[in-house]
């Protein structure tokens, strides 16, 4: 690729610089070689694939200028994040500034200890020649603080040597954006997965981090993962994958990219030399291997297997699909599930994370109201702009998705004795849509909601239409105890109906606690309180974070007691009658059969049977 890249002068480059670490700014130098005749249209993307929400990047860009020849030419504003150039009868160069804080995995930040940008945040796209070659001159910031600095990415190197600055390639503007860069001084470790190397950059003091671990957990999950779409061949997608993360006080999150993922966990959750061997997983850590197997899986499942709403993105403008329940709740369903088929965690872990998001569904009003298909498709206005009142009016896409995930692989195990399962419908996906999406020149279609639930039923040999009628355009809940009994799971309900309760999530506001969020039936409801009510006193006993679980375990169930709370600046009274946990503490165990013989339940991959 770097061989056919080299010989072709790109028709459009980049120069990306860190001018000003402590004001947090890059300077991009943009040159189009043939720009239109009619004048150059440039835009920065409103949104970035994997994070459906309109982010106006554009609004970082703090100083814009574009000359020819020496010579200033007139840019003008044609929307929130285009521009147009003047026609010019040579080259077009357009010199611009971006602001980067946003510490997250889906934009840009800078400071004195690092550098992280996404494309979409950074790079101009140049209309009309978004399927041309892309160069990008990564270039050392001079400020001293960035002496040591090396750079991650799976961008492929011109010039640049593996880890350092200089020049990278694209083949067209969709794959430049989509791998992210990290710039410092960071740790890194590589092992291979399957013959594939894979690269973990750490960014952030974790003191005593046991990078070895790491890499042995998360050669195994890879392994899994690229044996399951390719259980022949066990052949990767990519030639190099990248594992960055941004280790913090206090954070999680990540963003998929088709040869790497950019991630944000808490210092604490990785594993340190410290912890003595054979010690159970620490709940932290579970959580970040999680985390990697999500996003990894995504690899496959959003990233060459997409809907075809993202076949191409159209990143000027939202893109509505209701397909979302599979392409994140079902990445959701397996992300766990890669860990036990990997031997990183027991069954009994796994059914315990499983019993968690169940109950985590079953608590908000939400699921009776909006459909998964219906919750993908509102993604950017609903899922990705959540308020104090989500929990009764929204389900989400990922939780109760990975849950009809579930489902569906329960019911079409059962219609087939056995003999297939979802994960057969996963690997056709693949096969048919993913494998090839980025070979040759065109581009790959994407699939359609018709043609998932198609697929479906041509594994399960019968029509699922009732099954997707109820549980993905419906919102009746999932029978699941009655799907995974024939499966040797048992499902219990553990619910503590004699702990009192609000049936509110309580937050902080200063000192003060907050109720953030009240659920619809609840007690609070009944008695009139609501989000953002601060809670001052219960039966004249003061309320602070922290303190009213204990206040309230003073009463029975079913106890009336008189809370003050301010609603603005008004101190108000509410009598309220304490009710128990209304929501089930689920429990799922796989329970042996006749001999101690394990059924072969979903965590089995379908290939042994």
């Amino acid at each position: 690729m770097k061989k056919n890249i080299a010989k072709n002068k790109p028709g459009v480059s980049y120069a990306i610089v860190g001018r000003d670490l402590a004001g947090h700014v890059f300077e991009v130098t943009l040159t189009v070689e043939q720009p239109a005749p009619e004048g150059q249209l440039l835009a920065l993307p409103a949104w970035i694939p994997g994070s459906y929400m309109i982010r106006e990047f554009s609004r970082n860009i703090v100083r814009i200028r574009a000359e020819s020849d020496g010579q200033a030419v007139k840019l003008a504003k044609v929307d929130k994040h285009t521009w147009q150039a003047a026609p010019v009868a040579g080259r077009l160069t357009v010199v611009y500034e971006v602001y980067a804080w946003d510490l997250s995995v889906r934009a840009a930040h800078m400071d004195q200890t690092h550098a992280f940008f996404n494309g979409t945040s950074v790079f101009l796209r140049v209309a009309g020649q978004e399927d041309g070659q892309h160069v990008v001159d990564i270039q050392r910031p001079a400020d001293p603080a960035a002496r040591n600095w090396r750079v991650a990415t799976a961008l492929p190197e011109l010039k640049a040597k593996r880890y350092g600055f200089g020049t990278y390639a694209a083949a067209n503007y969709d794959e430049l954006i989509d791998h992210p860069v990290e710039m410092g001084d960071f740790a890194l470790a590589t092992f291979k997965a399957h013959g594939i190397p894979h690269d973990v950059v750490i960014t952030g003091r974790v003191p005593g981090l046991d990078m070895a671990r790491l890499c042995a957990d998360l050669k195994a999950i890879c392994e899994t993962q690229i044996a399951f779409f390719e259980p022949k061949t066990k052949r990767a997608p990519m030639e190099r994958y990248v594992f960055m993360t941004m280790a913090v006080g206090d954070g999680y999150g990540g963003l998929e990219h088709r040869a790497s993922t950019a991630l944000f966990c808490s210092r604490a959750d990785l594993p340190t030399a410290a912890t003595p061997k054979g010690a159970d997983i620490s709940e932290g850590y579970l959580k970040f291997l999680g985390l990697c197997s999500h996003e990894y899986f995504h690899t496959w499942n959003v990233k060459r297997i997409k809907p075809a709403a993202f076949a191409p993105y159209d990143l000027n403008t939202e893109g509505y699909t209701p397909l979302l329940w599979l392409f994140e709740g079902g990445t959701s369903y397996y992300d766990d599930l890669m860990l036990v088929r990997a031997g990183i965690i027991s069954e009994a872990a796994y059914y315990k994370l499983l019993g968690k998001t169940v109950g985590g569904v079953l608590r908000g009003a939400g699921r009776l109201k909006q459909s998964v298909a219906d919750s993908s498709f509102d993604a950017w206005g609903k899922y990705y702009r959540q308020d104090e009142n989500a929990a009764n009016a929204i389900v989400s896409y990922y939780t109760k998705g990975s849950l009809v995930c579930l489902a569906l692989d329960l019911t079409i195990r059962a219609k087939t004795a056995g003999r297939k399962s979802l994960d057969d419908v996963m690997q056709a996906l693949w096969q048919r849509y993913g494998r090839d999406f980025y070979e040759g020149a065109a581009r790959g279609t994407g699939v359609t909601p018709a043609e998932v639930e198609a697929l479906c039923d041509e594994v399960a040999g019968t029509r699922l239409k009732a099954f997707f009628d109820k549980y993905v355009r419906g919102t009746e809940d999932l029978p699941l105890a009655k799907m995974l009994a024939p499966f040797g799971v048992k499902y219990g309900d553990e619910r503590k109906l004699a702990k009192p309760s609000l049936d509110a999530n309580l937050g902080r506001e200063g000192a003060d606690a907050k109720l953030s969020a009240v659920h619809e039936g609840g007690a609070a409801h009944a008695a009139g309180l609501s989000a953002g009510d601060l809670l001052v006193a219960v039966d004249g006993l003061r309320v602070v974070p922290g303190n009213l679980d204990g206040l309230l375990a003073r009463y029975q169930v079913g106890a009336t007691v008189e809370v003050h709370a301010f609603r603005r600046d008004e101190l108000r009274s509410f009598q309220v009658t304490l009710q128990g946990d209304r929501v089930p503490a689920v429990t799922l165990a796989l329970v042996p059969e006749a001999g101690g013989k394990k059924p072969a339940g979903p965590l089995r991959p379908s290939a042994v049977r």
